[in-house]
């Protein structure tokens, strides 16, 4: 193999960020369709649930909740 082709291999193997961006739009669509199944809803209320439990300060307020509805992982 010479020099040349050996370097327009590595070329095609390069990762993009056009590729990178296409993979992380496709993983936000994802997470977004999924959040909005019963099974994504019943976690979002658990969390809901879990961080109302505790008496150290935090307050599940309605700005945090849709927070947590929004950013589903």
């Amino acid at each position: 193999m010479t020099t040349k082709s050996a370097t327009a291999v590595n070329e095609g193997n390069k990762p993009s960020r056009r590729k990178f961006f296409i993979g992380a739009g496709a993983t936000v669509g994802a997470v977004a369709v999924a959040s909005q199944t019963s099974i994504g809803k019943a976690v979002i209320q658990e969390i809901g649930s879990t961080v109302q439990g505790k008496d150290d300060g935090y307050q599940l307020s309605a700005h945090i909740r849709k927070y947590y509805e929004t950013t589903m992982l």
